[in-house]
């Protein structure tokens, strides 16, 4: 494993005692990486054709890298990664040793202080609090270059749910108050679509700054 591809936040044990940064995947990961099917490849796929040849982008939550960052490779991204499971980037890094990869809380990554093409968030963002929601969109608008793109998966309805995996709780915060953060923080809500399995992705742009 390459000191140079990874980067591990360090926490206190004490913290690491009270809270989970992977929101609870790291305790399932191995059931998680068992059972994770390969819907979303093919949609994940078509948007990666709209990007930059050879652009650079952040996959937000990549877990394991199967099968959605494996797609971005493949399409000729140049990609960094962030997931706070471990076992996750253990097994990302086995898959991908040459791909830079963090093992930080998404919503708190040093990786944000990096420019980028696009962002992709796929099944994360609904894990987090509002209010980490919130903070997490405008790290990615920050981060990504005028014009730059961002796909994100939650549900379009307001709703709460238990996960099916760890037990904890997810919440989407609907449409509307996407479309309202994601304007708040310089970016345009630009289209919607839904892949095989029935998850829902909001597509997003930076708002590029006319020269006067």
């Amino acid at each position: 494993m390459s000191d140079a591809n990874i980067s591990l936040k360090l926490f206190s044990p004490d913290s690491l005692l009270t809270q989970d940064f992977s929101n609870g995947y790291e305790a399932i990961a191995e059931r998680y990486m068992a059972v994770r099917s390969r819907s979303g490849r093919a949609l994940v796929q078509n948007w990666a054709e709209t990007l930059p040849q050879g652009g650079s982008i952040i996959d937000i939550g990549a877990g394991n890298g199967q099968p959605i960052t494996s797609a971005l490779i493949e399409a000729g991204l140049q990609v960094s990664a962030l997931d706070a499971s471990p076992k996750m980037v253990a097994a990302f890094q086995a898959y991908f040793p040459d791909i830079r990869i963090a093992c930080e809380a998404a919503e708190d990554s040093s990786f944000f202080n990096d420019t980028y093409d696009a962002a992709l968030a796929v099944g994360l963002i609904f894990l987090l609090s509002k209010n980490k929601q919130r903070h997490l969109i405008q790290n990615v608008a920050n981060a990504l270059k005028e014009g730059g793109k961002f796909l994100f998966s939650s549900p379009y309805q307001i709703c709460d749910w238990e996960d099916s995996l760890t037990g904890e709780g997810s919440r989407s915060l609907g449409r509307e108050e996407y479309h309202r953060i994601l304007k708040q923080s310089g970016l345009s809500l630009i289209s919607e679509s839904e892949d095989e399995g029935g998850t829902h992705y909001f597509e997003a742009e930076k708002i590029r700054h006319l020269m006067a």
